[in-house]
């Protein structure tokens, strides 16, 4: 028994260091394939980044020009005539006929004033021209019998010429009442506040028994002077508009606009060219431009908002770009363009109108070059790009141009397999 013993131990030991032979075989495959595999995912990631590194832009072709030009701005509607009417007389308002939103002709009454005090004055003053022309009529007779006498012993020649004198005194004593009574008849007749013209009532601020100052009427004492009565004539109406400096060269006698206001959603009115003031407003760059419009209907009223539409002509010559294309840096204004080997070059560009979204390029583009639409302010001079297509329900609009910028034969790059966004970013065929 012993005898076998002995010999049944060299042959588990042969056993043995087979399997710990085939387990060390086996974990070496495992260690060789876990860091092949680790090696193989870093080269993976590692050109996955360095393909992440390289920008996707989209790119888009310049446009030639509009042949018309659109241009809405904010207006403001006046009545052809507007006048405030300020009492030129104290006293007491008698009564008012007139309210707000009532029509009335040139010269019917809006208002009377009771004026005791200037009653009296005009009675006084009617009273003292009847005095000086009596004593007038009394200095004449003297004078005519004084001058009856003259020549003779009775009186003398310096007596003479004293009556007469007086006459003449007399009579200019009338004309100076004559005008005092004319000044106050003058000034009776302001006690009607009439319609200088025939339109329509905009304010009254008159009530019965209010007291009036005749220092309203003067217009250097508006600041302390409130209106009686506010008169629009709105036959037709005045629109002025603040036109920018870009577009003042669209001024001219034959320009024409459509005005619309918010009451009346969907209509139009017909205005036409009346007065430019010919120079710009230092703060705001605009020029005020005067329209004129008819109000036949009486449907647009006085100090209204309004919306003016305008079309002019274009130069479809001039190519244009999205606002989004131009970059402003150090070097001044710049478009990002690729080139044939897909790398960005920085243009220097002009600008000439902008036209809302777009802008006129006088110099730098051209009309084949291949332009980055919302370039990043990181693109270098130079640096490799990618070509994507437009992302759907953003900027669908400028799929035809980046179609037509890229070409069958171009070489599009979509986004990395790994990214979430690849599916939006690709181009679609």
């Amino acid at each position: 028994m012993t005898a076998s013993g002995e010999n049944q131990t060299p042959r588990m030991s042969r056993r043995g260091r087979l399997y710990v032979t085939l387990g060390g075989v086996v974990l070496a495959a495992i260690v060789a394939g876990g860091i092949l595999e680790r090696r193989i995912h870093v080269s993976n990631l590692k050109d996955a980044a360095q393909d992440a590194a390289i920008p996707r832009v989209q790119v888009i072709t310049a446009e030639k020009g509009p042949t018309t030009r659109t241009l809405d701005l904010p207006g403001n509607i006046s009545a052809w005539y507007q006048a405030p009417i300020y009492a030129q007389v104290s006293g007491y308002v008698q009564m008012w006929y007139k309210d707000i939103g009532a029509k009335v002709k040139a010269g019917e009454i809006l208002a009377t004033i009771d004026t005791p005090g200037l009653d009296a004055q005009y009675a006084a003053s009617k009273a003292n021209f009847d005095v000086a022309m009596a004593r007038y009529r009394l200095a004449q007779i003297t004078a005519r019998r004084w001058r009856a006498l003259q020549g003779t012993q009775a009186v003398s020649q310096q007596e003479v010429d004293v009556q007469a004198a007086d006459a003449e005194a007399r009579q200019a004593e009338v004309e100076a009442a004559r005008h005092e009574v004319s000044r106050y008849a003058a000034l009776i007749g302001f006690k009607q506040l009439v319609a200088p013209f025939d339109g329509v009532v905009t304010s009254r601020l008159a009530d019965v028994g209010d007291y009036v100052n005749a220092g309203g009427g003067d217009v250097s004492s508006r600041g302390t002077a409130t209106e009686l009565f506010s008169v629009a004539d709105v036959h037709r109406m005045r629109v002025f508009v603040s036109v920018p400096q870009d577009y003042a060269d669209i001024i001219s006698p034959k320009l024409e606009g459509d005005v619309s206001v918010p009451q009346y959603p969907g209509r139009v009115f017909k205005a036409k060219f009346l007065a430019t003031a010919k120079a710009f407003n230092a703060g705001t760059r605009t020029v005020t431009t005067e329209l004129v419009v008819d109000n036949d209907k009486r449907e647009l009223w006085p100090d209204s908002y309004a919306n003016v539409h305008f079309v002019a002509p274009g130069d479809p010559d001039i190519l244009i770009v999205p606002e989004g294309a131009l970059v402003f840096r150090a070097q001044g204004m710049q478009v990002a363009i690729v080139d044939k080997d897909d790398r960005i070059r920085l243009h220097n560009v002009t600008v000439g109108t902008n036209l809302g979204t777009k802008v006129q390029i006088l110099a730098g583009v051209g009309p084949q070059d291949r332009i980055v639409n919302n370039p990043s302010a990181g693109l270098l001079e130079g640096q490799k790009v990618y070509l994507v297509g437009s992302t759907p329900g953003y900027n669908d609009a400028g799929a035809t141009a980046t179609s037509a910028a890229v070409g069958k034969g171009d070489d599009v790059r979509a986004m990395p397999a790994g990214d979430s966004n690849a599916s939006d970013a690709g181009v679609r065929q």
